[in-house]
């Protein structure tokens, strides 16, 4: 059997991690929409974050800075 349509672990982690930092940057007064749309356009430095180690929270409270 292939595993081509078996999701790799770390990417899913890695998106769960961003849909919580989406809610922490929806908390500080981004709209959805918004907080996706910065998602989208840094996904290499919150994938570096996420792989340094970052909490959701962390990662969202470095990106309002």
């Amino acid at each position: 059997m292939s595993k081509k349509n078996t999701p790799d672990p770390d990417e899913v982690a890695l998106i769960e991690w961003c849909i919580e930092v989406e809610g922490f940057l929806v908390k500080a007064g981004a709209t959805l929409r918004e907080a996706q749309d910065y998602i989208e356009e840094n996904a290499e430095w919150f994938t570096d974050q996420f792989y340094e180690g970052l909490t959701p929270e962390e990662a969202a409270k470095e990106a309002l800075n």
